[in-house]
């Protein structure tokens, strides 16, 4: 078999040769090839088109709009300039640094089309580009966190990469705990006269959860403390089953007969006198005496406690002593009689 090499310009020399269906024309051959040729170069050349679909990844990545604040993590994207897109980093004082820019960009409070509007601006002034087109996306948030401590069973700090609802951020934190007081205080950060003051508002337990007072579950945007407060504690210690801190929200109210309830009541042999002892507000400690007798025979009112008390039963020695001693004189006397029938 014979293999003849025809050329493109022999090819076109003998259109005539064909039926006038198959002709085709030299400049229909030409675009052809110049159709080949550039394909060929696009795909091995595909830098541009991969990082037009690159970029995308900040679109879908982007966060929440939120005013920019220190140790954000900024993509900046400008077009047809690879070496100003990147991801930076605000620093401390809320600036940015670029290349070719001898200042830094000041960004802290500025949403991010703002951002896009300084950047490129600052670009245009520092005559490193004409007209260029900036676009910025959020990729991480690390000024806006929210601290949840105290009184929950998971204390924790997360951002506020939206505003989140005070429940919401107890519920992050797995709840409030038994021993919970009856106030949340939130404490945020905000701008009077052009300086950041710290203010603080008590919120009651019971409003907010239990009667779901929804002006009470108030927004939070990042830079709040939320601190759950513990239930003050009053003490039980002496003759009773179980001593120990048992916790009282501020808002109650305890007496003797429910604190003795809460330790499981009385040991035998208890004083007939208790006595409470209460610290002023000078710091001073003092010495209630309370009839425990009485109250426990509903001859005298329960007394109320406040938080913090020291509620003390003393032992009833005289009592003890005079079980002791029987108990001694009945084991005497039944060891007497098993030893009798022993050995009679």
């Amino acid at each position: 078999m014979t293999h003849h090499k025809i050329t493109a310009i022999q090819l076109v020399s003998r259109e005539a040769d064909y039926p006038q269906c198959l002709r085709i024309s030299s400049l229909a051959w030409l675009g052809l090839c110049w159709l080949v040729l550039g394909g060929s170069v696009y795909a091995q050349q595909p830098e541009r088109a991969i990082s037009a679909v690159s970029n995308l990844d900040y679109v879908y990545s982007n966060l929440p709009t939120q005013p920019v604040g220190p140790d954000d993590l900024l993509a900046l994207s400008v077009y047809d300039s690879p070496e100003l897109t990147r991801t930076v980093r605000v620093d401390a004082d809320g600036n940015i640094r670029l290349p070719m820019l001898r200042d830094p960009i000041q960004v802290r409070g500025m949403v991010p089309a703002q951002v896009e509007s300084t950047i490129a601006n600052s670009l245009t002034k520092g005559k490193v580009l004409v007209d260029p087109i900036v676009t910025v996306t959020i990729v991480e948030y690390q000024s806006r966190p929210v601290n949840v401590v105290g009184a929950v069973k998971t204390p924790l700090v997360f951002q506020a990469t939206r505003p989140v609802p005070l429940l919401d951020a107890i519920a992050r934190a797995g709840g409030i705990r038994e021993d919970a007081g009856s106030d949340i205080v939130v404490s945020q950060e905000v701008m009077r006269e052009g300086k950041q003051a710290r203010i603080t508002q008590t919120i009651p337990v019971r409003n907010l959860i239990d009667n779901a007072d929804p002006s009470l579950n108030v927004m939070l945007h990042g830079g709040e403390e939320v601190l759950v407060a513990e239930a003050r504690k009053i003490y039980v210690v002496g003759n009773v089953k179980k001593p120990g801190a048992y916790p009282i929200r501020n808002d109650e109210e305890a007496t003797i007969l429910q604190v003795l309830a809460l330790s499981e009541g009385l040991s035998p042999y208890p004083g007939k006198v208790a006595y409470v002892y209460r610290r002023s507000a000078a710091g001073t400690r003092t010495e209630v005496p309370i009839a425990l007798a009485k109250i426990m025979k509903r001859k005298s009112p329960d007394v109320a406690l406040m938080a913090n008390d020291i509620l003390y039963i003393p032992d009833n020695k005289g009592q003890r002593i005079t079980a002791e001693t029987l108990d001694r004189i009945t084991g005497f006397g039944a060891q007497t009689a098993t030893d009798f029938v022993i050995w009679h």
